[in-house]
């Protein structure tokens, strides 16, 4: 039996899970959450995990392992974004016992998972035919635009970080246009990324300053909401969209209209025939409104290219745990 370790590794908490590997697929066998801020360090966790959890199965050690982190990771190493961690595919080798181990970027790594997504585990957007051995776009709104790109080689996909997301947004209409300069005076900026508006929190951003411009907005219902820091504005505004509000649903069309034509842009910049998939928390959340006439009459809006879009497949990741597979999918692949 071929035992995998999987993380997903966050500056607030850590996921590791082991998985089994056979004709079935993968099976999650044990999962813990841990508190990141109360470890030192990555390997004491990691240890804890196995002479705990996985200890207590009776299994021996992994066979591999695969840790995707929040931050880059480069030539092995990485450097987490809200964590005073420094990671080393080598010292964690050294320090935990798996010689087969692997650093993955935490959205990079969901190239690695693709190829094996269930059908629980994904919706289709937009049918396709995906031709095979070109690139693939994964790309995610949610509390940022995550992007990553995976190139297949002789051995399986290749995932390729990208910072895509950040961007200058380029404002296709007049309302677009508006919004930028609002959200730089407001948010205090010189130049504003297209996460800045893609995103889940673009979304809310979107509400916040149409409830600024328009005056007759001011006693909205949302106003409450968009003043008050604990409320998750995007996901009432994606509600009262859904309930029919005449000003929800414009700012979810805006958004909507921002993420389709970017999610093109991106696909053409690397021509990716393979498929698109969108993942990120808003993902499973709106799958009717990315189905929308408004999403893809933007995606396609790329004059004489949109032919070159027109026959991609389109799918939403809707597993909330899709980190932790794709992890351990990265990690089946080091065993060979």
């Amino acid at each position: 039996m071929t035992t995998l370790l999987a993380g997903d590794i966050g500056g607030t908490k850590t996921l590791l899970s082991l998985y089994r590997s056979g004709g079935g697929g993968l099976e999650q066998l044990v999962s813990e959450r841990y508190v990141s801020a109360d470890w030192p360090d990555l390997a004491p966790m990691v240890l804890a995990f196995l002479r705990g959890p996985v200890a207590g199965l009776g299994l021996a050690q992994p066979d591999a392992a695969c840790f995707a982190v929040a931050g880059p990771v480069q030539a092995g190493q990485a450097q987490l974004t809200n964590l005073p961690w420094q990671l080393s595919e080598q010292g964690l080798a050294a320090a935990t016992g798996i010689a087969r181990l692997a650093l993955v970027n935490d959205f990079a790594v969901m190239i690695y998972g693709l190829p094996h997504l269930q059908p629980e585990q994904q919706v289709q957007i937009r049918p396709g035919v995906a031709v095979t051995g070109a690139p693939l776009l994964v790309l995610g709104a949610g509390t940022g635009l995550g992007v990553a790109y995976g190139v297949p080689t002789p051995s399986g996909l290749q995932a390729i970080a990208s910072e895509g997301s950040h961007a200058e947004f380029a404002p296709r209409t007049a309302d677009e246009w508006h919004l930028k300069q609002w959200l730089q005076a407001d948010l205090g900026l010189d130049r504003l990324s297209t996460e800045r508006v893609v995103s889940g929190t673009g979304l809310g951003l979107v509400a916040r300053w149409m409830l600024a411009a328009r005056a007759e907005a001011h006693d909205h219902p949302l106003a409450a909401v968009a003043a008050d820091p604990a409320q998750d504005l995007p996901a009432a505004v994606a509600q009262a969209a859904t309930a029919g509000d005449p000003l929800a649903r414009q700012a979810l069309a805006l958004w909507l209209s921002a993420y389709g034509s970017v999610t093109g842009d991106l696909a053409l910049a690397a021509l990716c025939r393979g498929g698109i998939w969108l993942a990120g928390g808003t993902a499973a959340k709106l799958v009717e409104a990315l189905r929308s006439p408004v999403f893809v009459q933007a995606y396609l809006n790329k004059g004489r290219l949109a032919e070159v879009l027109e026959p991609i497949p389109i799918t939403a990741i809707t597993d909330p745990a899709i980190g932790l597979y794709s992890a351990a999918c990265r990690a089946r692949m080091l065993v060979g």
